[in-house]
């Protein structure tokens, strides 16, 4: 992967979610700790301070490496569990895995990290339909495949709402946690969108 697509989307998914912080901390502020946009926000900013030599790796290694960064640097389970997200990616990138495989391996190290699957109530709840929606048409035209993408992630998102929270800090609150969206689930859907916005201005 070229240095500077490794640069850009380092910088359109801190934008993102940096312009988002204060609506998924509102979202967590519901269901959960209230932090989760200030601790986003503050590792994706690391990372961002590191993209000058996480640009000079090959796509695995910056994927491990900016998987390390939030790891130490986001609060609470957002921390481990979006930095197992890119680290499984980035294994199964330096073993030269397509696309659909390197997210399937991610989403697998969130499974074992969070003991979560689908329907959770939790950030895979984007990140598996996501994955799925990959794999069906990653042969496809790219601008259909990035609008896919998007609708699939936005679609995954608000059926959250309905959704009983079953892991996490929501699960407390059983039957009250339906009627809100997962905040895991909403800055999941904002990295989705970083992606598609990148390769769609270099398509």
């Amino acid at each position: 992967m070229d240095s500077d697509l490794v640069a850009e989307l380092i910088d359109r998914a801190t934008r993102l979610i940096t312009e988002h912080a204060e609506e998924l901390t509102a979202l967590d502020r519901a269901i959960g700790d209230g932090d989760h946009g200030i601790n986003m926000k503050r590792g994706f900013e690391a990372v961002r301070e590191d993209a000058e030599r996480l640009a000079r790796l090959d796509l695995g290694g910056a994927l491990q490496q900016a998987g390390m960064i939030l790891v130490r640097t986001v609060g609470g389970a957002s921390g481990p569990l979006y930095g197992s997200l890119l680290m499984g990616m980035g294994r199964a990138a330096g073993e030269g895995a397509p696309p659909p495989a390197l997210l399937a391996a991610g989403i697998e190290m969130v499974k074992r990290r969070g003991k979560a699957d689908r329907g959770c109530k939790t950030m895979l709840d984007v990140l598996i339909p996501v994955q799925e929606t990959l794999a069906q048409a990653s042969e496809g035209p790219r601008p259909e495949l990035l609008r896919r993408l998007r609708e699939t992630a936005d679609r995954a998102l608000e059926e959250t709402r309905d959704m009983l929270a079953t892991r996490g800090r929501a699960s407390f609150l059983g039957e009250r946690s339906r009627g809100h969206l997962d905040p895991g689930a909403a800055s999941s859907r904002l990295l989705v969108h970083a992606v598609c916005d990148v390769l769609e201005a270099v398509a």
